[in-house]
């Protein structure tokens, strides 16, 4: 990679709306409050625990590109955090995890129950906000959005434990459990400075290729990853028995005794064998295979984007996507 595409931290990326993002921030503590000690205590323990923001991020940086004067974009953004929230809540509670961000899950300090009704709350919540912009297209897309992940979220529930998910099948659950949300943030940033459709389309598409790539980048974390740095337990989706893409790619292009393995694993949720799992996982080229589906991802998104204004914010968008495939957590 040439020097001019060198990834910028995110910091660096996100220092153009550091305003906003504070803003935002206030936005979230403010629309937190419940009457309901728990709810409070376990939104503040999850939203603090801060993740790398990047779909409120998405709603600022094309909004400022699209010259947006207002504050709906704070609202905006903080509405995409909390349903992003809601969907962790769920999904550590699914899969049983107890690691996220380098802490404790809140499932697993809170319990389960506990966990998804303040999930449940999160959503009413974004809800109840996107309702206040009294805006028919931003409830339909954020409505539209949270039923897609809804769907993701069944759809890989469906292929847990099933050694047979192909490359596509996979592929659809990235764009619809993460992907989806990506696009609807870009999307709303697009939508509220005045874009025509086409322009809010190519937004979309920038949000949707890049959720993909960001993905893909997780999947080969999951592997080749440091704990401590991506902030969760490495080789958790073996040990759920998810079928990502490296091992797919494993599965179709291993040997016949690493393919028997690996369907073990799957089906058994067993990570005894993830030392042997991985060497076979790296020496087969299957890492590589998935980031340069995700480069091919990263570059969809810088070209969705082409025709956008220049400006420091659209060169942000551009470094995000670059940062999307040479981040380490």
């Amino acid at each position: 990679m040439s020097a001019a595409t060198q990834p910028s931290s995110q910091n660096t990326i996100t220092s153009t709306i550091a305003a906003d993002m504070d803003a935002v921030n206030t936005v979230i503590r403010a629309r937190l409050h419940s009457e309901v000690a728990l709810v409070n205590q376990i939104a503040e323990y999850i939203i603090s625990a801060g993740g790398k923001r990047i779909r409120p991020v998405l709603v600022l940086l094309v909004a400022n590109a699209y010259s947006y004067k207002g504050t709906a974009h704070h609202e905006l953004a903080a509405v995409v955090e909390f349903i992003h929230t809601a969907t962790l809540l769920h999904d550590d509670v699914v899969d049983e995890s107890s690691m996220r961000r380098g802490r404790q899950t809140a499932n697993a300090l809170f319990g389960n129950a506990a966990s998804v009704l303040v999930g449940d709350f999160l959503y009413s919540r974004a809800f109840q906000m996107m309702v206040s912009l009294n805006n028919m297209r931003v409830m339909q897309i954020l409505s539209d959005a949270t039923n897609v992940i809804a769907e993701g979220e069944v759809l890989q529930l469906l292929n847990m434990h099933d050694p047979d998910v192909n490359e596509e099948a996979y592929l659809q659950v990235i764009r619809s459990k993460t992907a989806k949300l990506f696009e609807a943030a870009a999307e709303l940033g697009a939508l509220i400075s005045g874009c025509n459709d086409a322009e809010i389309a190519a937004a979309g598409e920038y949000g949707r290729s890049l959720g993909t790539a960001f993905q893909l980048i997780d999947d080969v974390l999951d592997y080749a990853g440091d704990a401590t740095e991506i902030g969760k337990n490495v080789g958790d989706d073996l040990r759920e028995g998810k079928p990502t893409l490296p091992l797919i790619y494993l599965m179709e292009n291993g040997t016949e005794e690493q393919r028997q393995l690996v369907r073990s694993c799957i089906e058994n949720g067993d990570e005894q064998h993830f030392d042997t799992i991985l060497s076979a996982i790296t020496t087969s080229g299957a890492l590589d295979y998935t980031r340069r589906a995700a480069e091919v991802a990263s570059q969809r998104a810088i070209d969705a984007i082409a025709s956008m204004p220049a400006s420091v914010y659209k060169q942000s968008l551009l470094d995000l996507a670059h940062f999307s495939v040479n981040r380490t957590h």
